[in-house]
């Protein structure tokens, strides 16, 4: 079979994402980090290798966004949120510096960080934060934090994250697959046995 071109490849992509985004309700995956990570894909060479530094620097890296957002909140609830200019910002400026160190020293320790690895971990972190910013994923899915533990919110907004990120890594390996050439020959017959 001929190999479909990349301008009815890409359109059968994005339709088939389409479900994870529009279909699931309070489970739809933000398709926008989705489409991020596709890219990506294509970035690290289009080839299946790519998923190895991918999938788990992606992961790391949002996971990383969860911790930094959490050490973040825990800070404002522990001094009750000062303020400098807009409510809490100081407690978001003091988590975020002193959070982020150890998020990116990490690097140093993780294989699949060395380079090009690093884009993934970094897109994971972005991936992270903008669930937890853009305001709309803290009760994902319908999970709610007890009465507290509202400073643990960005663990339910990585759970989006994450789950959209492998929908794009997927995405990115099916839009080669179907851009790829292939045949259904028939399998050589085997030789007849010796007598």
């Amino acid at each position: 079979m001929k190999a479909l071109p990349l301008w009815i490849a890409v359109p059968i992509t994005v339709v088939v994402s389409l479900p994870f985004g529009l279909w699931l309700g309070a489970w739809s995956l933000p398709l926008w980090v989705a489409f991020i990570v596709w890219a990506e894909y294509f970035a690290l060479g289009a080839k299946p290798a790519a998923l190895r530094l991918m999938i788990p620097g992606f992961i790391s890296g949002v996971i990383g966004a969860a911790v930094v957002c959490v050490v973040s909140l825990a800070i404002g609830k522990a001094t009750s949120n000062p303020t400098a200019v807009s409510a809490g910002d100081v407690a978001w400026f003091v988590g975020m510096f002193l959070a982020f160190i150890p998020v990116i020293y990490v690097m140093k320790y993780l294989p699949f960080t060395a380079p090009p690895g690093g884009l993934c971990y970094f897109n994971g972190i972005s991936m992270g934060l903008a669930t937890f910013f853009v305001g709309m994923y803290a009760g994902y899915g319908g999970m709610k934090l007890p009465d507290g533990l509202e400073y643990l919110s960005p663990i339910i907004t990585s759970v989006p994250a994450i789950l959209a990120g492998m929908l794009g890594a997927f995405l990115g390996w099916f839009n080669v697959a179907i851009m790829t050439p292939w045949s259904r020959e028939a399998e050589p017959a085997a030789a007849p046995a010796k007598a």
